[in-house]
């Protein structure tokens, strides 16, 4: 129904209407994000974790933090799922989250912040301070006229605004203006070419004013030096390392110690539907991970890879989205896992309106092409909980079993229609009944 509306009425009109309800929202809460230190974070993939990193140093610091996420919404120590099936949700929403934080004594305030919100102007309203770029690569196009450059660019408006925005003195002490870039992107030059008081970068390979070092894999998560301060992650996977290092330039920013901020990286344990490991007494390993595109599906399998057992297996559950989402993604995903994963199932993931036979055979036929076959290592199940049933009637001992596409996702539209669920409790309770 909204998209038929969308079509029937000039986008202006929407325009009009989105940016009208962005102040409105700011002037009911009586702007909140004026009595906080915001920071936005914004890149194609990693947001969520790079925000919880934040979280977890500045809080291990002393300041209490809220943070909006694709995954999780926190208010101090205080969390919950984001139930609104939007990474940026309605700026009535937003504004609300943002009052309750500064009324309960929130300093920092953490804001996951996406081209398709910036676009129906949920940013405005936000006074932002500090600006965090992760990475940038093709996805959401059909959003943006299937241009990249306008993809890009759209990210950049609140770059752009960052200097002029409004100037907060906050306990005291008058707050600057900040940007922070992945110095290993192609795209960094461009992010930190906007004004502000202060830049800083951080990388893995490039020279950066953060580059990590001497990097090694563990079973339980990675160690790595930044200038020649030792630190570790709780957190499976080396492309984890990008996530952290923005909160170990911000927590640097704000005088934090670094024992906090090791505290910080290593006491988060969890970050919900992101490299979640759920174990319910099950001889093999299963992941939950909301990766839904080439690069996050790449960084994942090659994770598993690199901790599997000699002769292990790994099965990869995968799947797209429906709604107009980007369609150019998904032979991209039926590639890469193809080729890295032992066993493929393609299930539903969110098809809207969309036929879902139509989204999981755009997968599946690129796979039969590197080498998968039909009903022996690759399996079309539109059920996602059959789908989940099968990978584990799949797996044996020390295999590695990885859920992707919905994370900590606390729905899924089919037909339309919005239905309760979580990955994450699916899978428990399948895995438990598998004992009984």
């Amino acid at each position: 129904m909204k998209n038929k509306i969308k079509k029937i009425i000039p986008y202006k009109i929407f325009d009009i209407y989105y940016y009208s309800s962005a102040i409105l929202s700011a002037l009911v809460y009586s702007f909140p994000s004026k009595k906080m230190i915001v920071i936005g974070v914004t890149g194609t993939k990693g947001k969520t974790s790079t925000i919880n990193f934040i979280w977890s140093c500045l809080t291990a610091g002393g300041y209490k933090t809220g943070i909006i996420s694709t995954a999780n919404i926190r208010i101090g120590e205080t969390e919950s799922m984001n139930k609104y099936h939007m990474t940026m949700p309605g700026r009535f929403v937003i504004q609300s989250l943002m009052s309750d934080m500064a009324k309960q004594g929130c300093k920092f305030c953490i804001i996951e912040t996406t081209s398709e919100g910036i676009k129906q102007h949920r940013n405005i309203g936000i006074s932002y301070d500090i600006l965090v770029f992760t990475n940038l690569f093709p996805e959401h196009l059909p959003s943006h006229d299937n241009s990249f450059e306008k993809y890009k660019q759209t990210k950049g408006i609140i770059f752009r605004d960052l200097f002029s925005s409004f100037r907060k003195i906050v306990a005291g002490e008058e707050i600057k203006k900040v940007i922070i870039t992945n110095s290993d992107s192609d795209h960094a030059e461009y992010y930190s070419s906007f004004k502000s008081d202060e830049k800083f970068s951080f990388s893995i390979n490039k020279n950066s004013d953060y580059k990590a070092e001497n990097i090694s894999n563990t079973k339980t998560g990675v160690k790595f030096d930044v200038n020649g301060e030792e630190y570790e992650t709780k957190i499976l996977g080396k492309f984890n390392i990008y996530n952290a290092l923005p909160a170990i330039a911000i927590s640097k920013l704000f005088n934090i110690d670094k024992t906090d901020i090791r505290k910080g990286l290593k006491h988060l344990e969890l970050i919900p539907g992101r490299m979640e490991i759920i174990d319910e007494g099950q001889d093999f390993t299963v992941v939950v991970d909301y990766a839904h595109e080439k690069e996050s599906m790449t960084n994942l399998l090659q994770t598993a890879v690199s901790i599997r057992k000699h002769d292990s297996k790994i099965i990869v559950l995968l799947g797209a989205e429906g709604g107009g989402r980007d369609k150019a993604k998904r032979p991209l995903m039926g590639e890469i896992s193809a080729k890295l994963a032992d066993y493929v199932i393609v299930a539903n993931v969110d098809p809207y309106e969309d036929d879902p036979k139509e989204i999981i055979e755009d997968i599946a036929v690129v796979a039969e092409k590197f080498g998968k076959i039909r009903n022996k290592n690759l399996f079309t199940i539109e059920d996602r909980k059959t789908a989940i049933e099968k990978a584990f009637e799949l797996a044996k001992t020390d295999d590695i079993v990885l859920i992707t596409g919905k994370g900590a996702e606390q729905s899924m539209i089919i037909d339309g229609k919005s239905i309760p669920w979580d990955d994450r409790k699916v899978v428990r309770s399948i895995l438990i009944a598998n004992k009984k």
